[in-house]
């Protein structure tokens, strides 16, 4: 039996163990932190700019530059799994985007995808840099993809690349409505001195004329004022890459020989759709120098 001091103990103890059970809150379930994201959003996703359910957010802090898109799309869950739950997918996702210029998955030791990105022009790899992302899924269950994206280092003074992607079906499927996932993007990297200083070098000369997505006030001739400067450009970048994969996941039923011409197709109509803010070449260019780099990203495996 034990002594007053060992129950004295044994309470002690257990009263420790109850103490950190009550000051460590419970993991939050990561589809409901999303699809909280969705109900706080609705009303933004429901009427924008955009006409149609996206909202668009970026910031700039300290050298810190991050852009987030959230969307409603129209594919089921099971879909949009399969399709970006592998990194070879994200490869051919990420070839869509204009200043793509290669891109190689490897899983040795760890998974990685190896990309260039360059000039809105046709470029040799020997001059587009070479960004290199580790590629990891941190959650995949019947309800929720997480899927994170890192790399350290990128061109021009370029760090700490944060491509994120996150993803739930959405209520309500059946009886007439069609499935649906709410989907959520995050692109961000931080820049230094130098790369601070191309990027103002860069906005003063090639993209000065160039704008985002958020209306910052009404002209009196009721045109819009768009966002500049750097928080334009990350809203540029953002949406590219997000019209990617919405462009990868419309064609993954579709037969494989004719699916890359026509997500070629697909992501340059849905960047035309925004013409002020996305468009940089002719189709015929765009679609001459994807099957270009598709060829030489084919030759290399």
């Amino acid at each position: 039996m034990k002594t007053p001091h060992g129950l004295r103990k044994t309470a002690s103890i257990f009263a420790l163990l109850l103490a950190v059970c009550v000051a460590t809150p419970a993991r939050a379930d990561p589809a409901e932190v999303l699809l909280e994201r969705h109900a706080a959003l609705a009303p933004r996703l429901a009427s924008n700019a955009f006409k149609q359910p996206i909202v668009l957010e970026t910031s700039e802090s300290g050298g810190r530059l991050s852009g987030d898109i959230y969307a409603v799309i129209d594919f089921p869950f099971d879909r949009v799994s399969a399709g970006l739950n592998n990194p070879q997918h994200w490869c051919e996702v990420m070839l869509l985007h204009i200043n793509t210029k290669y891109c190689r998955a490897s899983s040795a030791p760890a998974v990685k995808l190896s990309m260039h990105i360059g000039k809105k022009t046709p470029e040799s790899l020997t001059t587009a840099p070479r960004v290199d992302f580790t590629y990891n899924v941190t959650t995949a269950t019947p309800f929720y993809l997480g899927i994170v994206l890192n790399a350290a280092d990128g061109p021009m003074g370029t760090s700490d690349y944060l491509i994120r992607l996150e993803a739930a079906p959405l209520p309500g499927a059946g009886a007439g409505q069609p499935a649906r996932t709410f989907l959520h993007l995050t692109y961000a990297y931080s820049a230094g001195l130098s790369a601070r200083l191309a990027m103002q070098a860069y906005l003063g000369t090639v993209a000065r004329d160039k704008v985002g997505f958020t209306v910052t006030g009404m002209r009196a001739d009721g045109q819009a004022d768009y966002v500049g400067g750097v928080r334009a450009m990350m809203e540029r970048n953002t949406m590219r890459y997000y019209l990617a994969i919405v462009s990868f996941l419309e064609f993954s039923n579709d037969a494989a020989a004719g699916q890359f011409e026509s997500r070629l197709a697909a992501w340059f109509a849905a960047a035309e759709r925004y013409p002020r803010q996305l468009h940089d070449v002719e189709r015929d260019a765009y679609m001459s120098m994807k099957r270009a780099e598709f060829r030489r990203q084919q030759a290399a495996r």
